[in-house]
């Protein structure tokens, strides 16, 4: 209000002078507070501050790392999420690398087992750039942080892998109905070993897991396995029957020596009872013969005639010829043993 009075008050009281010098002033045009100059410094200033501070902060997202390239070459690795700074661009700028899980399918490879069969497989490898200085660089020289191109290369890889591990196991070993015998563990192991490396050196990349997806027998490979299937089974059939032949065997030996051993036992008894009863019969015919010695006689002889004649034995004997004799003649009564004499 002040500024724009006092030319009024001027206006009033020196017509004269005052015109003319007004007129003077606007000739040049109305003059500008030298606040409103400071004022727009300050704020390009400000601007200009905040430019430079937003173009030197860094931001570091959780799952992901930030790269600091100096002239295009990399200085610093940041994987701690948070903010920090760099020098603005074009001196430093930065590039961030994807941390994350991600996971590359094989395709259906035809490939030779190491008994010379065909299968096709497929396997799938789950993989990462992981938070590590080193290798994170490596990662970006190598494929230019495209991660579609380390994905084609670990398929080329997983590829070439799937070849050579395949070529150690017997088709028996991947393909069984016996799990024991099933060594699907190992082979993915053997994939994941020999990919770790190649993906580690050449990428930087860490290979977090390999696994098959499919597994499948062309109808040339399904015959040979039914038919070499059938063999197996066959020898084992054999197998088993050899093995009972040889239980068998065992066991007819043994009942034979447990026979042999029970016969001699047996006879080596009859022996004694033989000898036993020829004993006693020696005992019984010695009595007789000493109480009778006709009638010991006459049963010999029967005996003699029981063990020398049979059902076809035809004899032409005399009958009073021993031992016939006794047939048709009676024994002679043995004779009265005397009285004793009677003592006076």
């Amino acid at each position: 209000m002040t500024g724009i009075l006092a030319p009024a008050h001027d206006h009033g009281h020196g017509h004269g002078h005052d015109h003319g010098h007004g007129h003077h002033d606007h000739d040049h045009g109305p003059s500008e507070p030298s606040g409103s100059h400071t004022l727009r410094y300050v704020i390009a200033a400000v601007l200009v501050v905040l430019a430079v501070l937003a173009a030197s902060v860094v931001t570091v997202r959780a799952g992901s790392a930030t790269v600091v390239t100096r002239f295009g070459d990399p200085v610093r690795v940041l994987t701690v999420p948070g903010l920090t700074w760099k020098t603005p661009a074009p001196i430093e700028r930065t590039v961030t690398v994807d941390l994350r899980l991600a996971t590359t399918a094989s395709g259906i490879h035809g490939v030779l087992t190491k008994d010379g069969l065909s299968v096709l497989v497929q396997a799938h490898v789950a993989w990462k750039v992981p938070a590590d200085s080193e290798r994170i660089v490596r990662f970006l020289r190598a494929v230019q942080n495209r991660p579609e191109e380390a994905a084609n290369q670990l398929r080329t890889f997983l590829g070439s892998s799937l070849e050579t591990v395949t070529s150690r196991f017997e088709l028996a070993q991947l393909v069984n109905t016996d799990p024991a015998q099933v060594k699907l563990v190992d082979y993915e192991a053997a994939l994941r070993e020999r990919l770790e490396t190649q993906a580690r050196d050449m990428y930087g990349i860490e290979v977090v897991s390999v696994g098959l997806e499919r597994l499948m027998l062309p109808e040339a490979t399904v015959a040979a396995t039914i038919q070499r299937m059938s063999a197996e089974r066959e020898t084992v059939a054999e197998t088993k029957k050899a093995d009972g032949r040889r239980i068998a065997g065992e066991i007819r030996s043994g009942a034979e020596k447990d026979a042999r051993i029970t016969r001699a036992k047996a006879n080596e008894e009859a022996s004694q009872v033989e000898a036993q009863s020829r004993a006693e019969a020696a005992g019984i015919y010695g009595k007789v013969q000493a109480q009778d010695p006709q009638l010991y006689e006459f049963l010999r002889s029967l005996d003699t005639l029981d063990q020398s004649i049979t059902g076809n034995t035809r004899l032409i004997l005399r009958t009073d010829s021993v031992p016939f004799r006794h047939l048709v003649e009676a024994p002679v009564a043995p004779s009265p043993a005397p009285a004793p004499a009677k003592q006076p």
